[in-house]
């Protein structure tokens, strides 16, 4: 469970990231509430799942998820650079949080 809420957390810190470009275009409460909502959200998951999981794990991998699907999503939605360079890094990102969690696990097995 711990795992899903990481992921969730994840995804509503790139939700609360898109709320913050929004805000800055268009100035009104409804973005800035679901901005509020969105990080709050973040937070909460993130605390729950470190409950179980290690924080450095857990915090890389989130700010991982963060990171990388809020420039991901720079590029679908705001015309941002697909540049292959920044896809390369992006993978980076997303390897570097993988290859946390599977030596999270086997640490555990060792």
């Amino acid at each position: 469970m711990a795992w899903i809420s990481l992921m969730l957390a994840g995804l509503f810190e790139m939700f609360g990231v898109v709320m913050i470009n929004k805000l800055h275009k268009e100035r009104n409460w409804k973005s800035l509430v679901l901005l509020v909502l969105g990080f709050g959200a973040s937070f909460i998951l993130l605390s729950y799942a470190m409950k179980t999981l290690p924080m450095g794990t857990a915090y890389a991998i989130w700010t991982g998820i963060g990171a990388s699907g809020g420039a991901i999503l720079g590029m679908l939605l705001y015309g941002e650079s697909k540049d292959w360079k920044r896809l390369v890094f992006i993978v980076m990102v997303l390897g570097a949080a993988i290859g946390l969690n599977l030596f999270h696990k086997i640490g555990k097995v060792v």
